[in-house]
């Protein structure tokens, strides 16, 4: 699956959100998304799986415009884990990731013994075998993120949308949950808070400020002193780990 944004803003209210953003994500590849708050990342995420849809320019999935595929073929080709999900009802969490097989049946298809194993193998790669009849709304953030990549998985879709889905998980959880997403070898993009967590897993990175994409590039050339002062704000020491091979950021208040 690739994606290809062209030229795509958005505003609200007289006010410009997204300035002119190009960018693309290659088959395979886990591109990132980085910027400040309210720079534009899940504004753009949004127009992406249309929720919003831009003024100016074109989104395309494998050459396709998204705003002219049905809301199914959407559907089963992409997927969207956000930070949280919340529910009106008290699903289990075999539920919760059956709705993941949605797009592929019809209205009155019934459920086949291939829709179950996908779902319960889909459980169990994200280590919730346990949980299956669990209420969703009673696990703990770390679990549910676990749960809505199951439904992803689930849902066989091979473009994935995460908008910042580690937040608000502690430091384990979140090395837990992007493992195993990239693992998942999808191509994926994802809007990500933590520059670390940036520079681990991310291919390549795009980095927004105010609305439009100031930098674009593999972490290791962009996660630089320089780029982080000017874009957050903050003073930064930038080393490379050498049993890891990833980069590692310290950050700190300079004096204004």
């Amino acid at each position: 699956m690739r994606l290809e944004v062209k030229n795509v803003s958005w505003s609200t209210e007289g006010k410009q959100i997204l300035r002119d953003i190009n960018l693309e994500v290659s088959p395979g590849e886990f591109v990132g998304l980085i910027g400040p708050n309210g720079s534009g990342k899940s504004t753009l995420l949004r127009c992406i799986y249309r929720v919003l849809k831009p003024d100016t320019g074109v989104i395309t999935l494998n050459g396709k415009n998204v705003w002219d595929l049905s809301a199914r073929e959407i559907a089963q080709a992409t997927a969207v884990v956000l930070q949280e999900t919340p529910t009106e009802f008290d699903f289990t969490v075999a539920e919760m990731v059956w709705m993941g097989r949605n797009p592929h049946q019809g209205l009155f298809d019934r459920e086949t013994e291939k829709d179950h194993r996908i779902v319960f193998d889909a459980i169990k790669q994200v280590g919730m075998d346990a949980f299956f009849e669990r209420s969703f709304a009673s696990l703990s953030g770390r679990e549910k993120q676990r749960v809505l990549i199951a439904r992803a998985i689930a849902q066989q879709a091979r473009f994935l949308i995460l908008d910042e889905p580690t937040n608000h998980l502690d430091i384990r959880y979140q090395l837990e949950l992007l493992e195993l997403v990239k693992g998942l070898g999808v191509t994926t993009l994802a809007a990500l808070h933590d520059l670390n967590l940036a520079a681990t897993y991310c291919d390549r990175i795009y980095v927004f400020q105010r609305g439009a994409i100031a930098a674009a590039g593999k972490p290791e050339a962009l996660l630089q002193p320089t780029l982080i002062r000017e874009v957050f704000g903050v003073g930064s020491v930038v080393e490379q780990d050498s049993d890891m091979g990833k980069l590692r950021i310290s950050f700190f208040l300079e004096d204004t």
